[in-house]
Formats: structure tokens, C-alpha cells, sequence
């Protein structure tokens, strides 16, 4: 599990480090009888890089959904700089959080300016009427907008392409765009699901490094991958979900060598695993079960065996 990680020359320690820009406090989501996300407590200070790893299915993906409002958690609160924030993900974005998702999402038919500057909508203020009428003052809002959504095309790569549809981008220049969309709303906090999925060595560096760029710009950064390399070369602190709760959190030093991680991640149980209770509910139910199943078959067998016992004989009549 050990990752050779960077020196801190390589990867600059955060500006300004301090406050909290994100607090999310005993977050809890169940599904039904399903506990997905369990009692999770996760802070990410400004200028911070904050990975969340863990297993697929530990819940990691369901947590950021709690987190930018796609989901109404069952318990918690999630706060974004001292405020708690509403269970709308318009409302969300608009606060400061944005994010991109594990699978792209991006309007394939939309030119990859048009892309991002979907991202301003929750930075312009121009209604209805001022979009029909036109004016003086939705023209130079217009002009700010596509003047700052150049600005991140720059900053990813991708002015040049700004005319082509999305579609027709290849896979890494994709997952690009779909960042500079998300920082089109102008974000304190930015949170990635697997940014670097399905990537080659080459687009997973130039990610990273783009990742330290919005970092340096001011932006927090919370992201999910399973690329470790990418994530123990990347950020200030580590979180690991198993069972959807929080394991252990720390230095990506502390966090690599730890042996409940590693146990977790090769599937080894170990003393004191989140959800060890519940899984011994269950083996214990199982075996009851299986117990009495066991019990049920050998009263049948007994009871059939009787019955094809032959009956004693009639004794005869007195002549």
C-alpha cells in the first residue's frame, strides 16, 4: 500500500490555511433499512487539498450527494463557512460548493464555451425580461460572462477548442471541461468525484497539476479517487470511509502505512471494523436459521421413519 509521495517543494504547502470553509458534522444516510453513510464528521480548512478514499461501495460518492444537496441527509448538518446550508443543490452552488461527478456530465450538444458558461448562471442576475429585451446591461453581463469563461478555458487548456462541441472532445480534454464548468461558478470549494477515472499516466499528472493550480488560486479542494499515487502525491489530508464511516483520518504518510487501511482495502477484517456488529448480527441470525433449519429436517426424517414402521399385528379373537 506504501505510494512514494512528493517532497514539499514538489507540492506547495496551502496559502492561508485556517478556517473552515467546509464542516460537515454526524452525517448520516439511509436508504430504507440501508445505512449508506454513517455518523461521518469531515472539515476542510481553506487552501486545503482533502482526499476521501475507501472501497467501492464504502459510501464515498453518497457523502458528497449529502454534501452539495442532492440528497437530504437522514441526520447531521453540513455547514459552508459558519453557515448551514440548504437541501437544494442550486442553493448549494450558489453558496460556494461545486462539483463534478464520476460519471461526465456534460450538455454533449452544447459547444464547450456554451458548456461553461451554463457554470456562470448562478453568478448573473439577468432575468427573464432583460434576456428578451437585450439591452445595454444584459449585453455587458453577456461579455463578463464569456470574457470569464475564456479565462478558465485558458486556465484548462482548452480555449482553443472553444467552438467544438463536447462530444467531440476526447476523454481527459472532457473531464477538463467539466472542471472548468464547475469553477465558472466562482467556488470557495470544489469537490471531485475520480477526476482521474479511466485516465492515462500522462492526462493523471496534468489533472494533478491543474488540481494544485485551483488550489493556488484560492479554491479548497475535496476530492474522491482510487488512484493512491494520485492521491498521496496530491493532498494535505486523507480521509477513509469503510462500511460508510470514517476509519481514519490524517497525513497521506500516516494514512498509507496504517494496517487497517491496508486491511480494508485487501478485504482482511480486522478488530474494531466499522459495521463488525452488524455483520455478527447477521452471522449469528444466519446460523440460528441455519441451526433450526438443520432441526426441522431431523424432526421430518424421524417422523417419516415412523411412519414406515409396520403396525404390530391384530391379536386374534378368543374361538
Amino acid at each position: 500500500m506504501t505510494t512514494p509521495t512528493t517532497t514539499a517543494a514538489e507540492n506547495p504547502a496551502p496559502r492561508d490555511a485556517g478556517s473552515a470553509v467546509l464542516d460537515a458534522s454526524g452525517v448520516t444516510m439511509r436508504f430504507g433499512g440501508l445505512t449508506a453513510v454513517r455518523d461521518v464528521n469531515l472539515s476542510v480548512r481553506a487552501g486545503e487539498i482533502v482526499g476521501l478514499i475507501g472501497p467501492n461501495g464504502a459510501g464515498k460518492t453518497t457523502f458528497f450527494n449529502c454534501l452539495t444537496g442532492l440528497y437530504i441527509p437522514t441526520e447531521g448538518t453540513v455547514s459552508y463557512k459558519g453557515t448551514v446550508l440548504p437541501h437544494r443543490s442550486h442553493l448549494v452552488t450558489q453558496a460556494g460548493i461545486a462539483r463534478t461527478f464520476q460519471n461526465i456530465r456534460l450538455f454533449a450538444n452544447m459547444t464547450v464555451l456554451e458548456n461553461v458558461l451554463v457554470g456562470r448562471h448562478t453568478r448573473t442576475h439577468e432575468g427573464l425580461f432583460s434576456a428578451l429585451v437585450r439591452g445595454p446591461r444584459f449585453r455587458r453581463a453577456e461579455r463578463h460572462s464569456e470574457d470569464r469563461a475564456m479565462e478558465l478555458l485558458h486556465f484548462t487548456g482548452l480555449a482553443d477548442k472553444r467552438d467544438h462541441l463536447a462530444r467531440n472532445l476526447p476523454y481527459g480534454e472532457q473531464r477538463k471541461l467539466e472542471i472548468a464548468r464547475a469553477l465558472a461558478s466562482e467556488p470557495g470549494l470544489l469537490l471531485l468525484d475520480e477526476p482521474t477515472a479511466g485516465m492515462t499516466a500522462v492526462e493523471t499528472t496534468a489533472t494533478r497539476e491543474l488540481v494544485l493550480a485551483i488550489r493556488e488560486q484560492g479554491t479548497a479542494v475535496l476530492v474522491i479517487e482510487h488512484d493512491m499515487r494520485f492521491i498521496f502525491n496530491l493532498c494535505d489530508r486523507v480521509a477513509v470511509l469503510v462500511q460508510g464511516q470514517k476509519l481514519l483520518e490524517g497525513t497521506p504518510d500516516v494514512v498509507q502505512n496504517d494496517d487497517r487501511v491496508i486491511a480494508a482495502y485487501l478485504g482482511t477484517p480486522f478488530e474494531g471494523e466499522p459495521g463488525e456488529a452488524e455483520a455478527a448480527e447477521v452471522r449469528a441470525a444466519e446460523e440460528a436459521e441455519a441451526r433450526a433449519a438443520e432441526e426441522a429436517e431431523a424432526a421430518t426424517t424421524a417422523q417419516a421413519a415412523r411412519a414406515d414402521q409396520p403396525a404390530d399385528a391384530p391379536e386374534g379373537k378368543a374361538d
